[in-house]
């Protein structure tokens, strides 16, 4: 995220602590033939890429001395979150077809991710991000995007069943930055929309990929009112909101609640989330942890919630129940920054469920 990354990593730690993490149906990968309105299928949309990271700390990417390699893209790691929480999940992206694209293809396979939604782009490159946390806390990004395999999704390369079959249909706004996949995207939520799924929303504002911040506010904002859930961070709602105390409850609800909005949720780091749905609204405090490597850390928190919700949407009505979700998607999101890496460190349900009971049993 733009500016200060430690604060927004702390956000999204808070926020994956809150997630729940449900369904725990080892169902089959391979969800081909399955009706969308009676399997808990998570479907994920967006980029899949290469992160380099500093072999050591606090450097900038000038003074590292090397860079260890690791799978990266905010859509990607919901849908491992998913599957490694025991629930089903699919992702839908395209990534070059290259050793690295393969390589990624391979870690949703061994993850139990159906990935037959996945395309190979030819001419364009697997994109590739090199990421450091500066001794200054702040987080500095180097992209290679020029144009990447993930900007290059096209409408007709979408996997239409696998859409269909989508209880939930989760996306961000990376892919909404550049065509051909900005339509793409647009298309796949209509589809997703029209076959009853729920349409989930985490913008994971990335400024340094938009052109301008104006093109960043518009183009987060463009897709507000379709989606059903969303998940903002603190920063992310002072950016949106043009300097808006995220703090302030009408705040939030004047400018980022709409009418057709089911749950909006605001993650606060290790502080954990607030949630606000039309009838009632309340905050789930986080579980502390020592942070090793925030990155990962709110996409946990989102696919502990989606896991949740894919095997009981009645959490949008019922707030006891909502709440024990949230703290499953905080516990997600905080098991997450205790190990380095994103993938690597994503929690299974039985590790989360003893960290609830250890904080709260």
């Amino acid at each position: 995220m733009a500016g200060n990354l430690t604060t927004e990593n702390i956000h999204d730690i808070e926020a994956e602590q809150l997630w729940i993490v449900g369904g725990g149906e080892d169902l089959p990968s391979d969800t081909n033939g399955k009706s969308a309105n009676n399997n808990s299928l998570v479907v994920s949309f967006g980029e899949f890429l290469i992160d380099f990271v500093p072999t050591v700390g606090g450097v900038s990417l000038a003074e590292a001395p090397a860079f260890k390699k690791a799978p990266g893209g905010a859509p990607a790691n919901v849908a491992v979150c998913v599957s490694r929480l025991g629930g089903t999940s699919a992702f839908i992206g395209k990534v070059g077809d290259d050793e690295f694209g393969r390589m990624l293809a391979n870690i949703l396979k061994e993850n139990n991710v159906d990935n037959s939604g996945m395309r190979f782009d030819h001419s364009a490159r697997t994109a590739l991000a090199f990421v450091t946390l500066r001794a200054d806390g702040e987080r500095e990004f180097l992209f290679f995007r020029h144009p990447s395999a993930d900007m290059r999704l096209r409408e007709s390369e979408l996997d239409i069943n696998l859409i269909k079959q989508a209880k939930i249909f989760h996306f961000g706004s990376i892919s909404l930055i550049e065509e051909p996949c900005k339509s793409a995207q647009l298309a796949a939520m209509n589809i997703a929309k029209n076959s009853g799924s729920i349409l989930s929303y985490d913008p994971n504002l990335r400024l340094p990929l938009w052109p301008s911040a104006e093109a960043a506010r518009k183009g987060i904002m463009s897709i507000w009112d379709q989606a059903d859930l969303i998940k903002v961070s603190e920063d992310e709602i002072t950016f949106l909101t043009e300097g808006g105390d995220p703090y302030d409850d009408n705040v939030v609800m004047k400018n980022l609640f709409h009418p057709n909005l089911k749950l909006l949720i605001v993650t606060e780091g290790p502080a954990g989330c607030r949630y606000y749905t039309k009838t009632f609204k309340g905050r789930v405090p986080g579980i502390k942890v020592k942070p090793v490597d925030t990155t990962g850390a709110g996409d946990a928190f989102v696919g502990g919630l989606l896991s949740s919700l894919a095997s009981d949407l009645n959490l949008f009505q019922d707030e006891k129940q909502l709440r024990e979700a949230l703290a499953f998607a905080n516990a997600c999101g905080a098991l997450t920054v205790t190990e380095r890496g994103a993938i690597p460190a994503l929690p299974t349900k039985q590790a989360v469920l003893e960290t609830l009971t250890k904080h709260h049993g």
